[in-house]
C-alpha cells in the first residue's frame, strides 16, 4: 500500500494540487509513472529539473524565458497592438486559436477590489512602461469576466487612459464569470472580432 511509504504520499499530495487533478487522478499518474520508472520518472525529473534551473518569468512582459537569454518582448516591434491577460494559459489558448496577432502582456493573476497591485506583484507598471516606449495604436485588455478580472481592467484602464491610446476589451461571446482559458475558439474569435471601445466616466 502507498500508504506505507511516505515518498509515494508526498507524490500523490503534490500531483493533487494540479489543475484538474484529484487524489484518484494523482494516484493513476504516480502508478503509470512507478510502472516505467526508466521511461517515464527519469526523464520526467530531468526534464522538470531543468526547467526549475533555466526558466523564469520575464520582468517586462511577464512571458516565460531561458534565464539570461533575451525574451520576445525585446526583439522587434513588428506590431502594434498588445493584448493583456491575466496569465499564461490564457496567452496560449488565445495564440491557438489563432485570433490576434501582437504583442503580449501576462499579469500574473488579478486583482481583487480590496488589493492593491503591489500586493499581487502584477506586471502593471512595466505594462505602462511598455506602452510610452513602443509605438503602438491599442491595448486590448483581455481580462475574464469575473469580479476580480473586471477590477483588475478598471485598474489598468484608469493606469493608461491619460496616454491617448485605443483602449478596448472583450465583448460579445464572454460569459459574465467566464474566464479566458476555458473558452472555445469561437467564442474567442466572437469575443476579439467584436471588442469595444473603453470609454471614461
Amino acid at each position: 500500500m502507498s500508504n506505507d511509504i511516505p515518498e509515494i504520499e508526498d507524490l500523490i499530495k503534490q500531483f493533487s494540487k494540479l489543475p484538474g487533478l484529484g487524489p484518484k487522478s494523482a494516484k493513476r499518474i504516480i502508478l503509470k509513472l512507478i510502472n516505467n520508472k526508466d521511461s517515464m520518472v527519469k526523464p520526467l525529473a530531468q526534464s522538470l529539473a531543468k526547467v526549475y534551473k533555466n526558466v523564469v518569468r520575464c520582468v517586462n512582459c511577464g512571458n516565460l524565458k531561458i534565464m539570461d537569454k533575451t525574451c520576445v518582448c525585446e526583439g522587434e516591434n513588428k506590431f502594434d497592438k498588445i493584448c493583456v491577460v491575466e496569465n499564461l494559459a490564457d496567452m496560449w489558448v488565445i495564440e491557438s486559436a489563432n485570433i490576434f496577432k501582437g504583442h503580449y502582456h501576462i499579469l500574473g493573476g488579478t486583482l481583487n477590489s480590496d488589493q492593491s497591485y503591489e500586493q499581487k506583484n502584477l506586471l502593471i507598471d512595466s505594462l505602462v512602461k511598455r506602452i510610452k516606449k513602443n509605438s503602438l495604436k491599442e491595448v486590448i485588455i483581455a481580462t475574464s469576466a469575473t469580479i476580480e478580472g473586471q477590477t483588475t481592467a478598471h485598474y489598468i484602464e484608469d493606469s493608461i487612459k491619460n496616454d491617448k491610446i485605443k483602449i478596448s476589451k472583450l465583448a460579445q461571446g464572454l460569459p459574465v464569470g467566464g474566464e479566458i482559458e476555458q473558452l472555445d475558439d469561437g467564442t474567442l474569435f466572437s469575443a476579439f472580432k467584436n471588442r469595444v471601445p473603453v470609454t471614461s466616466e
